[in-house]
């Protein structure tokens, strides 16, 4: 049965996104392929994967078992900064939609930027995907604010969303203010910080006030802002039914001024090959 909290949609750009997804890293294989399909029952409507998670398989399956029509999930994928050759992106969407069993993708995104590649064919490749009805939408993931500046004032690319690791110890003022600026729509990803949110003394304090979870109080932080939507990873049912509720929450200026005064340089994910971070453009 689906769960009666309504998600608010994003439609920035002709996006038709739910604000909160379910994100399926590090999911694999039969659990994957259940947490999905239990999402879907649930009232998900946005899923989030990616080539290099190595579980589109999966989410494929769950998207064959589902009853829910495929027209009314939004569905995130990526390509791997190692394939930004065009052939290669094009192989790679290929994989990936044949793993998907679908004949397109709501969003399709570059995963990470890269050092050593031809930024003007990889972003001509990614929007001629657009152009052929293989992909809905277009992105990009992990750019730093100069970078997607370039690809999208400097080459035109008619990008719709970015999609960066963005919860209540990381700001993104740069890149949420640009992508407002540009009726782009802003991912978090790792929006509980790999649970640390739980582990904060005044994320704890709003929750015990308002009886929710730490979590509850993370996630509602993001989905209340503009142009926002948040994928946290959630396997087991109990876990998606308290990120579904956390859309009944309601913050007050008191906790956002808690919220706000919290450090927000606690980046979580940056392996080795990541871009250098805006680090003076993070705070919220």
């Amino acid at each position: 049965m689906p769960h009666s909290v309504d998600c608010p949609v994003l439609t920035h750009s002709g996006l038709h996104m739910p604000k909160l997804g379910l994100g399926t890293w590090p999911m694999l294989d039969d659990e994957c392929t259940r947490a999905v399909e239990q999402a879907l029952d649930l009232g998900y409507r946005h899923i989030d994967t990616a080539q290099a998670y190595n579980n589109e398989d999966a989410v494929g399956q769950a998207l064959t078992n589902t009853p829910v029509p495929r027209e009314q999930i939004h569905l995130t994928t990526k390509v791997w900064w190692d394939q930004l050759r065009p052939e290669a992106m094009r192989h790679s969407l290929e994989r990936s939609l044949k793993a998907l069993r679908c004949d397109y993708v709501d969003l399709f995104h570059i995963h990470w930027p890269t050092s050593d590649w031809e930024l003007e064919r990889s972003i001509e490749t990614l929007v001629s995907f657009r152009e052929q009805g293989l992909v809905k939408h277009i992105g990009v993931a992990n750019f730093p604010l100069a970078l997607l500046r370039r690809v999208i004032e400097g080459l035109g690319a008619p990008l719709s969303a970015i999609q960066v690791e963005y919860h209540v110890l990381l700001g993104q003022r740069g890149l949420l203010d640009y992508a407002r600026s540009r009726d782009m729509v802003l991912t978090a990803y790792t929006p509980l910080a790999r649970n640390k949110v739980s582990e904060v003394a005044e994320i704890r304090q709003i929750a015990a006030k308002h009886g929710v979870l730490p979590t509850q109080v993370a996630l509602k932080w993001l989905l209340d802002q503009n142009n926002v939507a948040a994928i946290p990873k959630a396997s087991s049912r109990a876990n998606q039914l308290a990120n579904l509720e956390s859309l009944k929450l309601q913050l007050d200026d008191e906790d956002r001024a808690l919220i706000a005064g919290l450090p927000k340089d606690q980046r979580q994910v940056s392996p080795d090959f990541a871009p250098v971070w805006d680090l003076s453009l993070i705070h919220i």
